[in-house]
């Protein structure tokens, strides 16, 4: 039996020591290793903005790469907030 995967968008703000520790690369890196596409961007206050959509799988497993991120962050906190699937992105970019 093939088992289908539900489409999952996420907006998941990261919090602590994640910006100038290569985090969005690290975070881009993983996520298309996941095969999941959306964005990545630094924020004003000093945290890490992303919006991540694919299968719920994929989705879940590349937030749960976000509490560590890279070997040279310290993240604090992972705000998520989900999202309605969109299905317009087909890379995930950093910005």
């Amino acid at each position: 039996m093939l088992l289908v995967s539900h489409m999952r968008r996420v907006r998941a703000i990261i919090s602590g020591r994640v910006q100038g520790v290569g985090y969005r690369a690290a975070t881009a890196t993983e996520a298309r290793r996941l095969g999941i596409f959306g964005w990545v961007s630094n924020r004003s206050d000093g945290g890490v903005e992303l919006e991540a959509e694919g299968p719920d799988d994929k989705v879940t497993a590349l937030l749960g790469w976000c509490e560590y991120g890279p070997p040279q962050a310290q993240v604090t906190k992972v705000k998520v907030e989900e999202l309605s699937a969109s299905n317009t992105d087909r890379e995930f970019k950093i910005l």
